[in-house]
Parts: structure tokens; sequence; C-alpha cells
């Protein structure tokens, strides 16, 4: 599975650092590509070495104005010429999509997958896992706009939240039918 990762670019603290580690394994061993942002700094690094340290495929795609800090020696490396093309390239070479942590670029990644999905123009999978707490605002948030009607499918059908990596990449694996 190509499995797009949206998250930080920044260092982080060791909470953050290692679930994404251990996701970043699992999804190596398992065989699949990490689609994501193309940076060689911060937890995109991290997930990166991750998951070509255990056998797994790496496609990035950066943007022009961050093309300095894009990961070398990959698979595949697209340079984009905005972050609208960028985000477009990144779910169309996605079988599937994790949120991670981040701040305001990987939440407009994920609210625009997650509106996409709402209105019927992509089915694939999207996990939003949950890496110590850190979208127990945004999942109250979304199911407030699911109670007051404002999500015509249930929030169930758009996103899955994840507590923990394995679980993360297991329902991605059962969604495709994978493993």
């Amino acid at each position: 599975m190509n499995i797009c990762v949206f998250l930080s670019a920044a260092d982080l603290d060791e909470r953050y650092t290692r679930p994404a580690k251990e996701f970043a394994e699992l999804l190596g061993k398992g065989g699949h590509t990490l689609v994501w942002g193309g940076s060689d700094v911060g937890l995109m690094k991290v997930v990166a070495d991750g998951v070509q340290e255990a056998g797994g495929r790496l496609c990035g795609v950066s943007v022009t104005f961050l093309a300095a800090k894009a990961r070398q020696g990959v698979e595949e490396m697209v340079i984009a010429a905005d972050l609208a093309e960028r985000k477009r390239l990144l779910l169309e070479k996605a079988d599937a999509v994790v949120v991670m942590v981040g701040g305001t670029g990987t939440l407009d990644e994920a609210t625009e997958i997650l509106e996409l999905k709402k209105h019927g123009h992509t089915d694939k999978p999207v996990v939003l896992l949950n890496t110590a707490g850190f979208y127990d605002g945004l999942k109250e948030q979304f199911r407030r706009m699911e109670d007051e009607g404002f999500l015509p499918r249930p929030l169930g059908e758009l996103v899955f939240f994840a507590e923990e990596p394995v679980g993360a990449l297991a329902y991605l694996e059962e969604s495709q039918g994978v493993g």
C-alpha cells in the first residue's frame, strides 16, 4: 500500500517521536511505501528513517520553497510548484492517509481529505493517529459537527481515530484487504 502521512517537520518531544518511529517500522516491515512531504527534518525525518530502516519504500512530494530540505536518495521525489499542487500529488499517489501530530499545514491537509471524502470525491481510508491525546479537542469538535448536523455522512465513514500506531496500520490494512 502507498500510505500518505501528513505530519510535522518540527523537532518534537519523545512522546511524539516514539509512536511515530513505531508506526514507521510497522509500515516498513509491512512492505508499504511512505508517501510524505519529502522533508528530511523533524518528525518527517523520523518517520522516513524508520520506514527505510524497516525495508519500506519512500515517495516524497516536496515543494519549491522547501526543496533544500528534501530528503536525498529516495525511490521517488517530486518537487511541486506550490502547496496546493503538493497536496494534490500526495493524495493522488496514496491508497490511504494517516494524519499524525502537526501544525496548521497538517490540519489543512487533514481537513482537505475529509472534505473530499464528505463529498464522495475519494473513498481512501483516513486515520487520525491521536498520539498522546494530541487530537482530543479536534475529535470532540468533529463529534459536535456530526451531532449538530454539519456532516452529511457519519463521522465514522470519514475518519478512524487510532490511539496507537498498531491500531492505525491494522485499520488501513483491513480496509484495503491487505495482510
